[in-house]
């Protein structure tokens, strides 16, 4: 272990924790990495699609039960149709809309999901900044079939408000976002179901919050096959909706680089000088660009601007058609791609649940998060392969296994891990043995106080005591406040755990055996998680006995959003069961 005390790597530690001075927000400017092979982007697009899962609830994917697709009220308008249908997209769990259709054709037609954003009257706005009916009603016409669908919270979907969660939410990833991207992927799965829809040939469009809606369905779907996300696709400005934001989404990524998730297949970016998306004829669209090129098909990206403030106006619209006529149905004549007169109808002639009840199995918003968590509770029980249960621990902790530790001892021992900028003060003491890797909730001090480490010491027992992220000498101002931040920034709990991992992996850079953890007072929580997700054993020398990983325990002891859906303590104790030298 003298080793230990060899001069630090050459290696720069910077004076400041950068977890308490980075700390961006939704309107952080962002800029995209840059990816020089196609395998090495197709690595990260696979990250991406199980965080973005994760995030949303979505990891282990709930069973997708019958829909149970209702379709009434037919309108009859000459050459489409529309109809009201609702879907049960969970067991008691109701999603509505509109179904639009050619008519007077046959063969198969490709089908358009149409996700709306914050307008006021949802998915059924009509006003000149942006029209839903419109957009469905022409393409129809043109020879799509359509489903404009409600967000949570809107019109005839109503069993939860549109803003829900909140901090025991958050622990079970049960939040807007994560529902509304189940609800449009089990759009897909009705769309498919449809006798006359071209299974081959689905697309997505929508603005504003329906721009996310398309973005996020596009990465995490590929049977999406085009799309038109509008207006939001931005590197200055990422969502301000909860139905944008869930914990965890954007840790280390943005909206840009998510949205590079749909090449290579045909997508346009519709932008426009009046809001966020300014400067996307110079900035996204270009990045999105450079990884189309990764697949040779630059040509299937195209980026229309248009002069107006925030909209999916008709100048937006019809570029969205034309694109659409280009690669979906072959057709070039603008003449044809054009909005002619639509017939909006009677709100009350849309609403699906206008003059009729829901159905009598509807859940109430308390029974929807309760089945929820049952549902987590037994896809944990399902689940056979250990990895499998780590894997999702770790996405819930937000944690890695660093593949360098580089220190510092000049005065006092501080540990690193290059490039991402975090401090971890830490004391040693020499001895022999397997090393003990020390953690307090007061930090150093707290722990030299502590009989246990008395003991000890007094062993001879060589030691490493951290000062886990804001314990300690590691307290420091940390602006929390900032807009969505669990969306872009981990919570104090979180780092803990890493720094656990970091240190860890410091000392078996330096022994090549068994690595004994002691965790006392809360962190004795902090040190279990983090013995259950390292990839080596770890030796717990003292197991939170008392801890029943409650939702309030999790609230505040270890506080890590998704960390119930991942399987909480019974993941936990279940790893360190199984694996006796954890």
């Amino acid at each position: 272990m003298l080793a230990l005390l060899a001069a630090p790597l050459a290696a720069q530690i910077p004076a400041e924790d950068s977890r308490n001075t980075r700390i961006p927000d939704t309107d952080t400017h962002f800029s995209m990495p840059q990816y020089k092979t196609l395998a090495e982007w197709e690595s990260r697009r696979q990250q991406l699609r199980r965080q973005i899962l994760f995030a949303a609830g979505l990891d282990p994917m709930p069973g997708k039960t019958p829909l149970r697709p209702q379709i009434f009220g037919k309108l009859e308008r000459g050459d489409y149709s529309i109809e009201k249908v609702y879907l049960e997209t969970l067991p008691g769990y109701y999603l509505a809309g509109n179904l639009y259709r050619p008519a007077g054709r046959g063969g198969k037609f490709p089908a358009v999901a149409h996700p709306h954003g914050h307008w006021n009257y949802g998915r059924l706005e009509h006003s000149p900044a942006g029209s839903i009916p419109a957009r469905a009603i022409t393409l129809a016409r043109q020879g799509y079939i359509g489903f404009t669908y409600d967000m949570v919270g809107y019109n005839d979907t109503v069993q939860t408000p549109h803003a829900f969660g909140g901090p025991a939410g958050q622990l079970w990833s049960f939040g807007p976002l994560g529902l509304q991207l189940w609800n449009s992927i089990r759009v897909l799965d009705f769309l498919e179901s449809l006798p006359e829809t071209d299974r081959d040939r689905l697309g997505v469009t929508g603005a504003s919050g329906g721009g996310t809606q398309t973005f996020l369905l596009a990465a995490v779907d590929d049977r999406v096959k085009f799309s038109a996300p509008v207006n939001m696709i931005s590197a200055i400005m990422q969502g301000g909706s909860p139905c944008e934001n869930a914990p965890g989404l954007r840790a280390g990524t943005f909206n840009v680089e998510i949205g590079a998730m749909m090449a290579p297949r045909p997508m346009l970016m519709v932008s426009a000088t009046g809001d966020w998306t300014r400067n996307t004829p110079r900035e996204e669209f270009p990045a999105i660009r450079g990884i189309y090129e990764l697949y040779g098909k630059s040509d299937h990206l195209e980026n229309v601007h248009i002069d107006a403030p925030h909209n999916y106006n008709q100048a937006s619209r019809e570029a969205v058609y034309r694109f659409f006529g280009k690669h979906i149905l072959g057709e070039r004549t603008p003449a044809k791609l054009t909005e002619r007169g639509p017939r909006i109808e009677k709100l009350q002639d849309m609403l699906v649940f206008h003059g009729r009840r829901l159905p009598d199995n509807a859940l109430s918003y308390e029974d929807l998060f309760a089945a929820w968590r049952r549902m987590s509770t037994l896809q944990l029980e399902q689940t056979a392969g250990l990895e499998a249960i780590r894997a999702r621990l770790r996405l819930a902790l937000g944690v890695e296994w660093p593949g360098q530790v580089v220190h510092e001892d000049a005065g006092r021992m501080v540990l690193s891990r290059p490039g991402v900028g975090d401090r971890i003060p830490a004391s040693w003491s020499d001895g022999s043995g397997a090393p003990i890797l020390v953690v307090h909730p007061q930090g150093q001090a707290g722990a030299r106080q502590s009989p246990a480490v008395a003991k000890w010491e007094a062993a001879k027992r060589p030691l490493l005591v951290i000062d886990a992220f804001q314990t300690g000498s590691a307290v420091a101002p940390r602006d929390r406040a900032r807009c969505h931040f669990l969306t872009f920034n981990r919570t104090d709990d979180q780092h803990r755990v890493q720094d656990i991992l970091t240190a860890l992996a410091f000392l078996r850079s330096r022994h090549d055996g068994a690595i004994d953890l002691l965790g006392l007072v809360e962190a004795a929580v902090w040190c279990a998680f983090a013995a259950a997700v390292s990839p080596h054993p770890v030796k717990l020398l003292a197991m939170p006995e008392s801890f029943q990983g409650t939702d309030a325990e999790f609230l505040r002891v270890l506080f890590a959003p998704g960390i119930q859906r991942a399987g909480g303590w019974p993941a936990a104790r279940r790893i360190l069961g199984a694996e006796p030298g954890r």
